[in-house]
């Protein structure tokens, strides 16, 4: 179900940013970029190294300049090509991927430390609040390097939001934990930031980690937004190749339709895909994800399995059809294939994207 039909509405914009562009130099790195993010809503900026997410993230922190537009925070213009709010007035929190806490300060101390204009008995009230919420209530007398690292980052995540930001930014906050501790790490984030009504933006190049935190997805190609939406909407309904090709795994095979209606593959005919402005005899690319093909020993078309990736509960299977194209095929784990199996295989073709073009990647 898409978050959309569970977040609660509000009308308050906390976040604009209008037709923004950066550079370095002479080079354009973000490219007429708008989004807007109401309070209490999570974004994410999502996409593969040296697509600008990074770059964006700073610029909505105040650590870089605006080639043109606009970023609004909180209903106040705080970038523009005439207005530059420095970073320590924008009242923005940040994560980082290497939890930056102080090491001699004690846990508690590094949570007061951006409340240290609070009274002394209010900022130990709010510290203590905090470290109940992500249960390390014993924890404040304890130093940074006597925690692992799944619970400095909690610490690093409370710290931020210790003097409650009107926006906290959140940059690849779980690149260097392990599978398991970042999809955990992810889920509990999220609660906290709807439990305080935070606005937030998280950095990232894991597709997991967008749909586990964020309410609205950002992805990234060649310094522009391509597509800012529900994670449920950017899966099913991709605005380009590229975004369906990064968006989860699948292949591209090729298709010429016959008429306004169907699409002839090396698999089957495909009905009403035909993608706008494409006449009969058009060359298109037909995007098929492994939850697409269904393997089923009685089916008539046939393939051979010359890949196979295990993922616990599931194999991820690379079949070789008769011409050479390749598809990817979902099964569980007790459904074992061996390499040069030969299997039959049939399609659910009711969710499969069609475009004029291939995914054009973005530069590592």
């Amino acid at each position: 179900m898409p978050k959309s039909q569970n977040k609660l509405k509000h009308h308050k914009i906390m976040l604009a940013v209008n037709d923004v562009s950066i550079a370095y130099g002479k080079s354009t790195v973000v490219k007429d970029v708008s989004l807007q993010l109401e309070k209490g809503e999570i974004g994410c900026f999502l996409g593969p190294s040296g697509c600008g997410k990074t770059t964006l993230l700073r610029a909505i922190a105040g650590f870089e300049p605006l080639k043109q537009g606009e970023i609004r925070l909180n209903e106040n213009s705080v970038s523009s090509t005439g207005t530059h709010l420095a970073p320590e007035k924008r009242n923005i929190g940040m994560v980082f991927q290497d939890f930056a806490l102080f090491p001699h300060l004690t846990i508690a101390d590094n949570i007061a430390f951006g409340i240290r204009s609070l009274k002394q008995a209010e900022q130990k009230l709010r510290t203590q609040q905090l470290l109940e919420m992500v249960s390390l209530g014993d924890y404040g007398k304890r130093y940074p390097h006597e925690l692992s690292g799944g619970q400095q980052q909690r610490i690093a995540l409370i710290r931020a939001l210790a003097p409650k930001p009107d926006l906290l930014l959140m940059d690849e906050p779980f690149s260097s934990m392990d599978v398991e501790l970042r999809q955990e790490l992810a889920t509990e984030i999220r609660d906290i930031l709807k439990q305080e009504n935070i606005t937030a933006i998280l950095v990232t190049h894991d597709q997991n980690e967008a749909f586990l935190v964020a309410d609205t997805i950002g992805v990234m190609q060649h310094g522009k937004l391509t597509q800012w939406a529900e994670g449920y909407e950017l899966y099913h309904q991709p605005a380009n190749a590229f975004i369906a090709d990064f968006i989860g795994q699948g292949v591209f095979i090729e298709g010429e339709v016959l008429c306004e209606h169907s699409i002839k593959t090396p698999l089957e005919i495909v009905h009403e895909k035909v993608p706008k402005g494409c006449q009969p005899g058009c060359k298109v690319n037909v995007f098929i994800r492994p939850d697409d093909i269904i393997l089923d020993e009685n089916a008539d078309l046939k393939a051979t399995v010359v890949g196979r990736e295990f993922r616990g509960a599931n194999f991820i299977y690379t079949l070789e059809l008769a011409d050479g194209n390749k598809l990817l095929t979902l099964e569980h784990s007790h459904h074992y294939y061996n390499i040069g199996d030969e299997v039959g295989l049939r399609l659910d073709l009711e969710h499969v994207i069609v475009f004029k073009e291939r995914p054009n990647k973005c530069s590592d």
